[in-house]
């Protein structure tokens, strides 16, 4: 039984939400879910976000739905956080100059998986 959950276009650079997710995947759902609650970085809340998703996806199956026991046993097969759009802004500097700021988004994915 396989689940998918994303999350698009979350206002945080790739890089900050991708050591949240190295450290989960691999894990089992109850160790990742447990890692995440008690992360000090802001990124672990929206991939536990995404991680609760995807185990609600599958918990609220309608071909067949799995019990919440059987979920936290399973493990994180794939994790992964891709850069989205990125927002280009300016700022004033000195002399008349501009200094672009880039206001950078993400693409969270994990995947869930019994094997």
């Amino acid at each position: 039984m396989l689940s998918k959950a994303q999350a698009k276009w979350v206002r945080m650079s790739p890089r900050k939400v991708r050591r949240v997710v190295n450290e989960i995947r691999g894990k089992s759902v109850g160790e990742a879910d447990t890692i995440l609650r008690f992360m000090p970085y802001t990124a672990a809340r929206e991939v536990h976000k995404v991680l609760r998703s995807a185990m609600f996806n599958l918990i609220n199956s309608p071909k067949r739905p799995v019990s919440e026991d059987e979920v936290m046993e399973m493990k994180v097969v794939e994790a992964h956080a891709d850069g989205g759009p990125t927002l280009k802004r300016s700022q004033p500097h000195a002399r008349g100059r501009a200094f672009p700021i880039l206001k950078r988004t993400s693409h969270i994915t994990v995947t869930l998986s019994d094997v």
